[in-house]
């Protein structure tokens, strides 16, 4: 695994143990030599995972639509910063340049992200793993609704093991390079 692309909020959010769980995750992506792929911005838990990864010597790749330069500030210290017309094109360009992706928590943003990429793998875009760090059970909610739609059959149990969760960043990264994509139930049901 080359590079990784890590969504995540654009706040801090309610506990310090967000922040720290970024702080991890960056740090071990560069001392594990992989780029971090992410948003662009300096705010956040975004702006964090990319400090730390930075701090680290580590190379970190942001993609940023033009348009959102005025909500969200540009992160200045990238190692590249590619500039995309618009959300869909950052969307893709995010999944073209990584070989895995990890969600930290995060608000609908964070959510319409992590989603994409399951779907996308679910229908075969891809096979890449896709990894939750779970930092305080943020994101137990979350897994529960997924069982849940399992156990009312809007989607199969092999659909679920598209999802990788730990909650400690070493933990997520080990799971994820060992991933070895599911055999897949058919999508649709007769």
């Amino acid at each position: 695994m080359k590079n990784v692309c890590v969504f995540a909020g654009s706040n801090y959010g309610a506990r310090p143990s967000f922040k720290q769980g970024a702080n991890q995750l960056g740090s071990l992506l560069a001392t594990k030599g992989i780029e971090l792929i992410y948003g662009g911005s300096n705010t956040g838990l975004m702006g964090e995972v990319a400090n730390e990864a930075l701090a680290q010597n580590g190379d970190v790749t942001g993609v940023m639509p033009k348009g959102l330069f005025k909500g969200e500030i540009v992160h200045e210290h990238l190692t590249q910063l590619i500039e995309v017309q618009d959300m869909h094109e950052r969307k893709a360009k995010m999944n073209n340049l990584s070989d895995g992706f990890i969600a930290l928590p995060g608000g609908l943003g964070t959510f319409e992200e992590l989603f994409e990429v399951l779907s996308w793998s679910q229908i075969g875009i891809h096979q890449k793993p896709i990894g939750i760090l779970n930092i305080e059970n943020y994101y137990t909610p979350l897994l529960d609704l997924i069982e849940h739609a399992t156990t009312e059959q809007f989607m199969y149990k092999s659909h679920q093991e598209l999802i990788l969760s730990a909650e400690d960043p070493e933990d997520l990264l080990e799971m994820m390079i060992n991933f070895q994509p599911p055999t897949y139930d058919k999508k649709w049901s007769t």
